[in-house]
This record gives C-alpha cells, sequence and structure tokens, in this order.
C-alpha cells in the first residue's frame, strides 16, 4: 500500500465537528467535554476542527490545553487576523476529514446532544441537514429580523427553511466539499447546495442563553447579508451568460432613448421646429448607458470565457 493511500486511511474519520470560534475562550472546556459526552458512547470514531479567527483573548491558548486533555480528537488552527466566520467554516471544512461533517457555534448555545439525531436524518438520505432553533433565547431585536429574513431567503431561494443562518449543520461529506464559502455566504450555505442538487432538509435543535460573552454579530450584518442574496441570485441566473442580464438592459434604455428621439425627429420633419428640451438628454444619456450596459456584458462574457476551470456542476458519485 502506498504511503499516500496509507496515510488517507489513518486519518479517515465517521465525523468531523468544525466549530468556528472568535474569543470564546471560557465556553471552550465546557464545549468539548459536551460534544465528548455525546459521542464517546455513540461509537463512531470523531475529530473536533476548531478554527480560532484571530481570537484576542487567548482561545487558542486553551485549544492548546484541550488538545493536550483530548489529543488527537482535536485539531486546532489559527488565523492571523479575524477573517469571518464564512473564512473560518471553509478552513475547517477543508481540512475535516470525517464522512459527516457536523459545523456549529462555540457559544455553547447548540447542544451537541442533537448530533445524533441530525445523522439519524442524514441517513435517511438527505445531503444536508439544517438546525432549525424553534425556541430561541436571543433578544427581539436579534428573532424577529432573523424571522423577516429567513422568510425573504425561503422566497426568493425556493428553499423552504424556518432558520437558514443556524449554525448548527450536518452534512454528508460531498455536500459540505462543494460549497464555495466565502464573504457572508455562511448564511445561505443550505440555499447554496439546494442549487448545487443536494437534498436538504431541517430538524428543531435546542438551543441555549449565551452563558459567557456577547454576540459578535453588529448591526451591519442585515446590509451584508442583503447583498449577498443580491449576488448569490445574479449568479445563479447569469454566471454563464452574464451579457443576458447587463444586454437586456442595456437594449430597454437604447430603445427608450430610439423611442424618445424618434418621436422628437417626427415632430421637427413636420413643423420645422427642433428644440433641445431636457427629454431629448435624457433620451441620449439613456441610449448612451444602453451601450455602456452591453459592453459591461460582453466583458463579462469574456470574462466567464476565459476562465473555463471554474466550478460548472459538482460530482455526486463516481464509479
Amino acid at each position: 500500500m502506498s504511503q499516500e493511500k496509507s496515510t488517507a486511511l489513518e486519518n479517515k474519520m465517521d465525523i468531523s465537528i468544525v466549530v468556528p470560534l472568535y474569543n470564546e475562550k471560557e465556553s471552550l472546556p465546557y464545549l468539548m467535554k459536551a460534544i465528548s459526552e455525546t459521542l464517546d458512547p455513540y461509537g463512531k470514531s470523531y475529530e473536533v476542527v476548531f478554527v480560532d479567527d484571530g481570537s484576542s483573548d487567548g482561545s487558542f491558548d486553551e485549544l492548546r490545553a484541550l488538545h493536550k486533555t483530548y489529543g488527537p480528537k482535536i485539531k486546532a488552527m489559527r488565523f492571523s487576523r479575524n477573517s469571518g466566520k464564512s473564512a473560518a467554516l471553509n478552513a475547517g471544512i477543508y481540512h475535516a476529514a470525517g464522512d459527516i461533517i457536523i459545523t456549529m457555534d462555540a457559544d455553547l448555545q447548540d447542544d451537541p446532544a442533537a448530533i445524533p439525531d441530525m445523522i439519524t436524518k442524514l441517513e435517511e438520505g438527505w445531503d444536508l441537514v439544517s438546525g432549525w432553533k424553534k425556541v430561541r433565547y436571543d433578544p427581539i431585536g436579534k428573532t424577529l429580523p432573523s424571522k423577516v429574513w429567513n422568510a425573504l431567503t425561503s422566497f426568493f431561494s425556493g428553499l423552504k427553511l424556518h432558520d437558514f443562518n443556524c449554525g448548527f449543520k450536518a452534512y454528508r461529506r460531498d455536500a459540505a466539499k462543494s460549497l464555495d464559502i466565502y464573504g457572508e455566504r455562511h448564511r445561505y450555505l443550505p440555499v447554496l447546495a439546494h442549487w448545487d442538487g443536494y437534498s436538504v432538509t431541517e430538524v428543531a435543535v435546542p438551543h441555549h442563553p449565551r452563558q459567557f460573552g456577547k454576540s459578535k454579530f453588529g448591526a451591519g450584518r442585515m446590509f451584508n447579508g442583503a447583498m449577498d442574496m443580491i449576488t448569490l441570485l445574479f449568479l445563479k441566473h447569469y454566471l454563464k451568460s452574464p451579457l443576458h442580464f447587463f444586454g437586456l438592459v442595456g437594449l430597454i434604455l437604447i430603445l427608450v432613448g430610439v423611442g424618445v428621439l424618434g418621436y422628437f425627429g417626427v415632430v421637427w420633419a413636420m413643423t420645422g421646429l427642433m428644440r433641445i428640451r431636457p427629454l431629448t438628454i435624457l433620451a441620449l444619456g439613456s441610449m448612451i448607458m444602453g451601450i455602456q450596459f452591453i459592453s459591461i456584458g460582453l466583458i463579462g462574457e469574456m470574462i466567464t470565457h476565459s476562465q473555463q476551470t471554474r466550478k460548472q456542476f459538482s460530482i455526486r458519485e463516481k464509479l
């Protein structure tokens, strides 16, 4: 057996738990204890992949201490700076060796006791099981916007879930590894998996009040989430053919400009009078903008054509 294949077998795991964290030093010992109490009797091999997103409270020192206690069950990495939850999830999933990958937050609000139920759901044939915090212990300033946002996301994505932004999720390995996670995309991982053809469902999971520290998410998250949803919708429909979008807008603007100028041209031909009116200037501007939109679409087509190595599909199974 080759050394590469032997290493792959040694690293193979049944379950990988990916935990992104930022300044959660106090929570880490309790979280690891709860995970081990849940999975040790479960009879499957597992690892916990902690990704320290540039903490400044000594969280990584706590992970060093835990590593001495739990040994190879813990993997830990630390970013040189705070890069965001999406980057932390991306790194954790990339380094996860499990056939099943669980993601959860480090603040003790997610309960590891729900992991067996989520795995059971995967065994029924689902590719991604998203947690649903049916009963939440968060202030109304957080829960009310979340309900509105979840409803909008369901409407625009075509995927009906109650809680898209719950960090507690279970994936089959191929579904997790297929995700392209950056920016604020961690909010839309079920949507991305659904659009890639993977089956997505949800289960109610227990939710606990925060015990230590405070929430790391600011008021700007709604704006960032909105911009990412617009980006995702655009990429879903027009990634391979940006000219279809920009060309349509440009053509409409050009037709409006031509129509207005044509009307004034007929009036000039019939009356011999020609005046520079504000509407004339707007029509010219509309035509110029239309040409610019079409040009942007053509540039986008050239960029798309030159990046043929970009992922065009997801392979579900190989023989």
